[in-house]
């Protein structure tokens, strides 16, 4: 009787000395957007954006303005990110896979958290999609956010962000966009845009963000993990209208494009480039590209708006001084480059994102980094700043001594993968394509940051790719399926 006194009293001394460490360690405020290309305002890669609240939240920390994703499409990359594994280390390459079915037992960052000791919760579009993507036992609270439907907002609040499911019969022709194209688009579900007559907080993503405000207001005693997925801006492009009136399309700036873009590329950028054309085409063709611009940047702005909020809650939040903020978006957009729309592209305009840090007591305000970095180092950079145990298996590097002194060089340059061989590297300098059939890509970012003049097959470069070939992975993951349904 006496050992299990003494055993149960050693038992609460530990569990003791766990809570205690918890809570002592800090806050996160993780905020994830979706399709936010490098056109924000801190970035410089529009001049006609308003993003006002991401600006402000890099003048409070580290902007990684070199920053990239490990993939160019949503499923990949955010699984790389969570889980801090690559796509050529699971096999996740496309939107198919459901990382948790096929990855089971692998560790993500919510559960990371969970397991030593922090409140964790979660909302919106984190994973890929909520349903069936989002592993449920990795959080203890998880706020469904609701599908903003134009039409019909009772059946909007029954559905989800899990591939725009639409009323059976639903017709087109009343979507804002799609019913003045000179023909409908083949995804015209998903390929919309329009201005809505709603306020922020009626929107889903708006929805969203006030529950999580709402938690920000009244914290746990204990340290929590608060991850928030914004929607925006994803297609199709709905807004509130005061955001597309912020862009009147007659006055916006064209991005530059080169007419002979694609002439210099090997066949397999090619193929690449026109995955998906007939949208670009279509929009070209109807007359619809200034309106689409405008579209994209109403939706950046609106998201910019609803990033600004979660930073008011978290500044009146008792939890302000101990909270460390993690942002970045799952990947960027072309908007006519290449003659493309969309991702699923190795080139810059696809992997370049906003990514930023603020860490009490470590990062210093205004501080930015050129160094090449990517979201997979999320990771093992919030196990350090939290003090949390390190996990196998980890791709990723941790960027706390660059959070310390964003002047430290980095020689490792960042990854991205679509598909699997398909492998790019981004240096402070270069950019390194190559194809799983061996075609190459090489791009000097010092002279030509529109990536306009393929200098793969210059002789006096060679020893560039050969030194950046040394950074490839040494294996690509067979891919992963989706199980079927028994």
């Amino acid at each position: 009787m006496k050992r299990i006194h003494l055993l149960a009293l050693a038992f609460l001394c530990l569990s003791g000395g766990q809570a205690s460490q918890a809570a002592d360690r800090p806050n996160v405020l993780m905020i994830i957007v979706d399709d936010m290309n490098d056109w924000v305002g801190c970035l410089g890669g529009h001049p006609d954006v308003k993003t006002p609240h991401i600006d402000r939240l890099a003048k409070r920390g580290t902007l990684f303005t070199n920053a990239h994703v490990a993939a160019p499409v949503c499923n990949p990359s955010r699984v790389a990110t969570m889980t801090g594994r690559l796509p050529s280390s699971t096999g996740v390459y496309d939107n198919r896979p459901v990382w948790h079915e096929a990855m089971r037992g692998v560790t993500s960052i919510p559960r990371h958290f969970k397991v030593n000791g922090y409140r964790v919760v979660g909302g919106g579009k984190v994973n890929h999609h909520m349903p069936g993507f989002n592993r449920r036992s990795d959080w203890h609270e998880y706020f469904d956010q609701v599908f903003d439907n134009h039409y019909q907002d009772q059946l909007a609040r029954g559905l989800d962000v899990t591939g725009f499911q639409w009323p059976k019969g639903f017709p087109l022709n009343r979507l804002p966009a799609v019913k003045s194209f000179s023909r409908p688009p083949k995804n015209a579900k998903e390929f919309d845009w329009g201005a809505w007559d709603k306020m922020d907080r009626e929107m889903g993503d708006g929805q969203m963000v006030e529950w999580a405000a709402k938690f920000l207001a009244h914290p746990p005693e204990k340290p929590f993990f608060l991850a928030a997925g914004i929607y925006r801006p994803h297609l199709p492009f709905y807004a509130p209208r005061k955001y597309f009136e912020m862009y009147p399309p007659d006055k916006i700036t064209l991005p530059p494009t080169k007419a002979d873009d694609l002439d210099d590329l090997p066949e397999a950028g090619k193929e690449m480039a026109a995955v998906r054309r007939g949208d670009y085409e279509l929009v070209m063709k109807s007359g619809k590209y200034r309106e689409l611009l405008q579209a994209y940047l109403a939706s950046v702005s609106f998201g910019d708006a609803l990033v600004g909020r979660l930073l008011d809650a978290l500044d009146a939040s008792p939890a302000a001084k101990n909270t460390i903020i993690v942002f970045w978006s799952d990947h960027g957009w072309h908007l006519g480059e290449k003659r493309h729309l969309h991702k699923f592209t190795l080139w810059e305009r696809s992997t370049r994102i906003p990514f930023i840090v603020v860490a009490p007591g470590v990062t210093h305000p205004g501080t930015r980094s050129g160094k090449p970095v990517g979201t997979i180092d999320i990771f093992p950079t919030l196990n350090e700043l939290c003090d949390l145990p390190s996990v196998d298996g980890l791709d990723g590097a941790s960027l706390m001594p660059m959070l310390r002194n964003p002047a430290l060089d980095r020689k490792r340059p960042a990854l991205i993968t679509h598909g699997q061989g398909n492998h790019a590297l981004r240096t402070e300098r270069w950019r390194y394509i190559r194809y799983t059939n061996g075609d190459e890509e090489l791009y000097d970012h010092a002279r030509d940051p529109n990536e306009w003049t393929n200098l793969a097959n210059k002789p006096e470069l060679a020893s560039v790719k050969s030194e950046l070939t040394k950074w490839l992975p040494n294996t690509d993951a067979v891919p992963l399926k989706r199980k079927k349904k028994q």
